[in-house]
């Protein structure tokens, strides 16, 4: 249940994000809000202020009012803005998205992509400028460092770690009595053990709780000696000065945003050499299982919400219909022909394009479903307490 409402959360807050960059700029440009939601229809309940007072609007109406009606809605998935005229009506109205200049229109689309990867600049800025756990090894300069300990990284599978318990995020404090301070420490220290047959005494930290056990070298095939298996990393809690954050949380979100572009590239180039792609691809029920396992601490759950940020702000400008790609793809065209294409014959598209979005969100689910039933069961039952 904690995991459905982070998930619903995280969602919610990237796409009113979203949402609100195509209702900023769109003030900005003139074009009238008909409607500001959270969630999706049908609506709950929503408010506009008429005659200089705050009215109630109610479920079923759908008038035209002066100024933009503020709503809840039931479906809790984010929400929407809606534009006079996006759909290709009142074409002579002045305060309508469909009668804005190209490059006005082609800024409306484009500011919820924008709010979408400022969003996630500034997810990168703040946890710089607090501190944030990260490798200390080749920091940039001006970083400061505190709390700095040597953490497991990775385990062998079947490694004598492994067996001995040891998992990813351990923090090794001593061996044999002896502290270690530093990773290359650590590493001579085992390399000297891997050639003794005697065990060794561990001291790690789990979950802020320290304990100990003993375990010995075991040969590992990979390196063709004995050993740990066990991969260390020097970390700590890294902080910038705040304008020096600003330029590592912008590096660091470009970053992703070329992470995620390489990433998208492979997916399609799987889909014309392999014919598969579904096996790559997560719904919202995938979705809200990875942000349970993603969302384990406070900064691994907002660096989460950052990179579905920027998938967001990427997979929304593809160039598909009823996306803001799609619209702006359409903008592209007009400038290329010099004249105007028939905005009914494109709201017509982009209701096919919607239709067929969801058509895939479907398949998507099922094949979630498929895929993490028994988790989510699990869940459901630990849950009521099965």
């Amino acid at each position: 249940m904690l995991t459905l409402l982070i998930f619903l959360a995280v969602l919610s807050v990237l796409v009113l994000i979203h949402e609100f960059g195509h209702f900023i700029a769109a003030r900005i440009c003139g074009v009238k809000a008909e409607e500001f939601g959270y969630g999706f229809p049908p609506r709950a309940i929503g408010f506009v202020k008429h005659n200089g007072k705050w009215q109630r609007v109610p479920r079923h109406d759908r008038s035209t009012y002066k100024n933009t009606i503020w709503s809840l809605n039931w479906l809790p998935l984010g929400g929407f803005v809606r534009l006079k005229g996006e759909e290709g009506g009142n074409v002579a109205d002045k305060d309508s998205f469909v009668s804005q200049t190209l490059l006005r229109r082609f800024f409306i689309l484009v500011a919820g992509v924008a709010m979408n990867w400022l969003l996630a600049a500034a997810i990168f800025i703040a946890g710089f400028s607090i501190g944030i756990p990260a490798q200390t090894d080749a920091l940039p300069a001006g970083a400061i460092v505190r709390d700095q300990k040597v953490q497991i990284m990775e385990v062998v599978a079947d490694s004598a770690a492994g067996t001995a318990g040891i998992k990813p995020g351990d923090f090794l404090l001593s061996i044999n009595g002896i502290i270690i301070k530093t990773a290359a420490q650590a590493q001579s220290s085992l390399s000297e053990q891997s050639h003794v047959s005697e065990p060794m005494q561990i001291i790690l930290e789990r979950d802020q709780h320290q304990f100990r056990l003993t375990t010995k070298a075991a040969y590992l095939e990979a390196l063709e000696r004995p050993g740990l298996g066990v991969k260390l990393a020097d970390t700590g809690i890294v902080r910038f000065p705040f304008w020096r954050a600003v330029g590592q949380g912008v590096t660091t979100a470009a970053m992703y945003t070329k992470l995620i572009f390489v990433g998208f590239g492979q997916l399609i180039g799987d889909l014309f050499t392999e014919r598969k792609l579904i096996g790559g691809v997560a719904g919202p029920v995938g979705i809200a299982v990875l942000t349970g396992e993603m969302c384990q601490s406070w900064w691994s759950c907002m660096r989460f919400s950052a990179f579905l940020s920027l998938n967001l702000a990427i997979i929304n400008f593809l160039p598909i219909p009823a996306l803001d790609g799609g619209r702006a793809l359409f903008i592209f065209i007009e400038s290329l022909r010099r004249r105007r294409i028939n905005p009914l014959f494109e709201a017509a598209v982009h209701r096919v394009g919607f239709v067929a979005l969801l058509t895939l969100i479907f398949f998507v689910t099922v094949h979630d479903l498929q895929q993490f039933g028994g988790v989510i069961w699990r869940g459901i039952r630990g849950a009521v307490g099965l």
